[in-house]
């Protein structure tokens, strides 16, 4: 009976999570219908956009696009071929988020701005989502700033409920946008954006690598993490090979649903934490804990992005 008795032991001492071990990550844009881009002429845009599409077809990966409608309007007057580019993620059959109209931080502006704006970010959305019979239910913050005190924070959250939403957590954030305005500024040199290219995925190992890490020391299990990335040349032209890293990790991909079925989630988030913090690490503060470092942008990303501040500076 000793095996029996070691079987126990194992059950009542082992997580689950940390037996099964098995990874899952949902994946979401921001920043729709596009961000750091060489050029914004809607041809371009369109082509970039369809490029997109055919590396998350091709991955079999299910996402939600976070839209900013300021940048459905040129010269200020809405541009219906950027509608389209929404419209291509909604046929794909893709859903749409609210990021706001204006990609104000909710830290930076009183409550009651980022409400109207918050408004005025869902008009086009909601009749896009509407067409394909589906409602328009995931908000994310931008900067992943939550409220400047927990009184706000309860407030807003009120607000999204009383209205349909449910706010998009991140758990896995990065300095993407760094290399993809680097990308942008190489095109042109081929063998340096090709370099970059390359330093995105092995930076993004590295970051993934920085999150499982986090998320043992936390729960002592793997849970689905939500990965956010942007709408933009870098991943037009990366993501299927973004895609084979994380495969090759040992993840697989699932909606944004599935993620949040994890209890996990069920937990508080009245936590301000620092600017750009994923979720993972304002856990960490709740717990007590100073997250760890994340990984550093290559200099040389650096230097060609032209970013002068800090590797580990964050933007969304």
């Amino acid at each position: 009976m000793r095996w029996l008795t070691v079987l126990l032991l194992f059950f009542l001492f082992v997580p689950m999570g940390a037996m099964a071990a098995e990874q899952s990550v949902a994946v979401t844009f921001d920043d729709l219908p596009f961000a750091a881009v060489p050029r914004e002429d809607d041809a371009y845009l369109s082509a970039m956009t369809r490029k997109l599409m055919d590396g998350l077809r091709e991955s079999s990966v299910p996402v939600v696009g976070f839209v900013n409608e300021k940048k459905l309007y040129v010269n200020g007057k809405i541009d219906q071929d950027r509608i389209e580019l929404l419209r291509t993620w909604v046929q794909a059959g893709f859903d749409l988020g609210n990021h706001t109209y204006s990609h104000f931080s909710i830290d930076k502006i009183s409550l009651e701005m980022f409400e109207s704006d918050f408004l005025n970010g869902e008009i086009v959305s909601r009749q896009l989502m509407k067409e394909s019979g589906r409602p328009l239910r995931w908000f994310r913050h931008p900067y992943l700033d939550v409220g400047k005190s927990n009184e706000e924070i309860v407030e807003f959250h009120n607000f999204l409920t009383a209205r349909g939403y449910t706010i998009a957590p991140v758990t896995i954030n990065s300095s993407e946008w760094i290399f993809a305005i680097a990308y942008v500024k190489a095109q042109g040199d081929m063998i340096m954006a090709q370099q970059i290219g390359e330093a995105y995925i092995s930076y993004m190992n590295d970051v993934f690598a920085w999150a499982e890490k986090m998320t043992i020391g936390l729960f002592g299990r793997p849970i689905p993490q939500v990965l956010l990335l942007h709408a933009n040349s870098l991943n037009a032209d990366y993501f299927v090979q973004l895609a084979a890293m994380i495969r090759k990790r040992g993840y697989r991909f699932v909606t944004l649903d599935e993620a949040l079925k994890d209890p996990v989630y069920f937990k508080s988030l009245h936590v301000t934490g620092e600017d750009g913090e994923s979720w993972l690490e304002r856990w960490s503060r709740e717990a007590g804990l100073r997250p760890p470092r994340p990984p550093s942008v290559p200099r040389f990303v650096l230097q060609r992005a032209g970013h002068v501040a800090s590797s580990m500076d964050r933007d969304y």
